[in-house]
């Protein structure tokens, strides 16, 4: 409850978050905060550990609808991850922000997030069973393209400009590729015009 009522907090007020804002919000007094958690360091752990997780996002994912169109899936895929990956940004940057550098805004009790490769492998997981109805439609086996597309989406936060590219192009290009179709094969192939 206490860490429910602060990433909100955190994400608005950064490091500038007192834990009397914290105990309102939570309605609750100051001194449960300090019962909680042995001090300020604690909490911003618990904050941490709790955007890190990713239990909500798979359902998310769960319950995209197979039978809408492959464009319509992957555009839910990526606005979903989008916004995880915002939050979890949001909330470290502002544990980073309340001098918390050296510990790269991880939390100190790292078996409260899980196994990162697990929760890769089940995001990974989640992106097969959502292209698994366009199987034989596909040039390549579900589980490659779903690593493609996870790399297309991650890497572009990392690209300059990558994340203001509209998620629709995302998907369009991931889609259709590159190249339009009035383009010309010989320049295409590396041949000249």
């Amino acid at each position: 409850m206490i860490v429910a009522a602060a990433l909100p907090l955190l994400v608005e007020h950064g490091a500038a978050v007192s834990t009397l804002q914290i105990a309102k919000a939570a309605g609750i007094g100051e001194a449960t905060v300090f019962r909680a958690f042995a001090d300020k360091d604690e909490l911003l752990d618990a904050c941490v550990t709790a955007a890190l997780r990713n239990d909500h996002v798979l359902a998310e994912l769960d319950a995209v609808p197979l039978d809408q169109p492959l464009a319509a899936r992957l555009a839910e895929v990526a606005a979903t991850l989008q916004a995880y990956l915002e939050r979890v940004g949001a909330v470290i940057d502002a544990v980073h922000a309340a001098g918390r550098r050296g510990q790269r805004g991880e939390p100190r009790d790292r078996s409260a997030t899980g196994d990162r490769a697990t929760a890769t492998g089940r995001t990974h997981q989640a992106v097969v069973r959502l292209l698994e109805p366009d199987r034989a439609a596909l040039r390549l086996p579900v589980e490659q393209l779903a690593v493609i597309f996870l790399g297309m989406l991650f890497g572009r936060r990392g690209a300059p400009g990558g994340a203001g590219t509209p998620i629709e192009t995302l998907v369009d290009v991931f889609l259709h590729g590159v190249v339009g179709s009035a383009a010309d094969p010989a320049v295409i192939a590396g041949g000249s015009a």
